[in-house]
Order: structure tokens, then sequence, then C-alpha cells
């Protein structure tokens, strides 16, 4: 059995502007304006869910799409740094960062650490690879990330080497024993 796999990045919105760690903020003006111009192009999905954030139901909203609420697909939790910006960090708390930075084990903003997300996400992935058909799934560049890597059976060590543009579409396929990567013509 065959599954296509769709994960859309969220819209811009303030914190990614200003490389601060998101707390629950509206998509910007113009990523929803982005967003309504990518609808006619979205496929036919059997299954669309998106995380709990505002940002990322505005973005399902943006593209036309009615979205079923998936908790696995929420953005890494980052305690108590959400909504700080990471140049403030790297002045208050620079060891603390390095740390979070270099180690996919470490949380010591109190919130997820990478392996964490990882290891939400990755049951998530092999339960939709057991369904078949399309799914599309709006999430986050971390969340996104730690896909991308489960379906290259990539260290988690590469995770910061992978980049994810807000309203970019990045997709997969899973034979029901391994996840592909897809890519598309233009």
């Amino acid at each position: 059995m065959m599954t296509r796999l769709t994960f859309i990045c969220h819209g811009a919105t303030d914190a990614v502007r200003q490389a601060r760690f998101p707390l629950d903020e509206a998509l910007e003006d113009k990523a929803i304006i982005g967003a309504r111009a990518l609808a006619p192009g979205i496929p036919r999905a059997d299954r669309i869910m998106t995380s709990p954030a505002l940002r990322a139901r505005q973005t399902a909203d943006a593209l036309g799409l009615e979205a079923e609420v998936v908790p696995a697909l929420a953005d890494c939790d980052y305690g108590r740094w959400a909504g700080q910006s990471i140049m403030a960090l790297q002045e208050s708390e620079p060891d603390a960062l390095s740390l979070w930075l270099t180690d996919t084990d470490a949380a010591p903003h109190g919130g997820e650490s990478i392996r964490a997300l990882h290891d939400r996400v990755a049951p998530w992935m092999q339960a939709q690879s057991a369904v078949g058909g399309h799914a599309i799934a709006i999430s986050h560049a971390p969340t996104i990330r730690v896909a991308v890597l489960i379906a290259l059976e990539a260290p988690l060590s590469s995770f910061w080497h992978i980049d994810v543009e807000p309203l970019s579409a990045i997709r997969m396929t899973s034979n029901g024993t391994r996840w592909s990567l897809r890519f598309d013509r233009v």
C-alpha cells in the first residue's frame, strides 16, 4: 500500500522574521495572501491534518483546507524560551543555547529536546504509512525537519542542516516499510 505525505510549513509570523522562538502567534498578513495564492495548486488529499498552533490552523484556512488538529504535528516545545530571540539568549544563556544546538538530547529551556520531538513524530509517521492514500500535514519547520530525518533514516545531528521555508511543501512516500523523499517537477 502506497502512502503519499505532503508536509506544508505554516506561513511566516513575526517570530520567524525576528528570529524568536515562537509563541502561539498569528500569521503575517503577507503569509495569508501568499497561502491563498497557493491554494489552487494544492492537490486533493484523503486526509488533511494540522498542528494545533494558530499559525498552522490559519495556514490551513488560507489554503482553503478543512484540517483535523493533530497534537503530534505541534511545533517543538521551547519551554521558557518561547517568545525570546536567539540573540537575547546568546547574551543571557550562551552555554544553554550552545548545548541545545549541539546535543539533540538536551532541553535546557525546560521544553522538548530534538530527540523528544523525533520520538513524537516518528510513531505518527509510522501510523500514516499504514493508512495509504494521500495525506497533507500543515506543521512547523522543526517538525518537518525531523520528518525528513525519519524518511532518510539520518542521524538527529543532521537536524540543523535542513532549512524549511514558510509555505514550502515537502513530499514523501511510503510503501509501508520505509519512507522516501519525493521531488516533483516545477
